[in-house]
């Protein structure tokens, strides 16, 4: 599964804005600087984030942008879902019955990437722009899961 720069920069650049927008309003144009991005670029992406209600704007001296919600209750998916990026990983068009092979068949992985397209979606609605700032991304090992086994040495034959 690919994600496309849609979605990338549009998760950078709000990650950037709940960093530095918790007390004000913050200029596209800081963010472009900042994370090296296309103001251009970040204009359309905000676009789709104030229709998905993601963000809110100002006009006027000292305007900009600020998050809509506190950065704990907007999730990366949010992000990427607001500026029209598929979280899928099958080839196939849409969630009908049919597959991507000729006469609509589904191919043999079909459903091992269609899961691997759910797993990756709700990784991402399970982490907050918060979250990425503080860096807790990695997940936690579980009290109850048996230790991993260790690769067992083999003696070294004597030559």
């Amino acid at each position: 599964m690919q994600l496309s720069t849609k979605g990338r920069y549009a998760v950078m650049a709000m990650t950037d804005l709940a960093l530095h927008g918790c007390d004000r309003a913050v200029s596209l144009a800081e963010i472009a600087e900042r994370q090296q991005l296309s103001l251009a670029y970040l204009e359309q992406l905000f676009a789709r984030l104030r229709r998905r209600g993601l963000v809110v704007s100002s006009r006027g001296p000292g305007g900009g942008y600020r998050l809509a919600r506190p950065s704990q209750d907007l999730s990366v998916a949010d992000v990427v879902l607001a500026v029209d990026e598929p979280l899928r990983a099958t080839r196939c068009a849409g969630h009908s019955a049919g597959g991507c092979m000729k006469g609509g068949a589904r191919c043999l992985t079909h459903d091992l990437w269609e899961e691997t397209g759910h797993q990756i979606q709700g990784y991402l609605a399970s982490v907050s722009l918060a979250d990425v700032l503080a860096g807790r991304l990695r997940p936690q090992p579980q009290a109850d899961a048996p230790p991993k086994a260790q690769p067992q040495s083999q003696p070294m034959a004597a030559a």
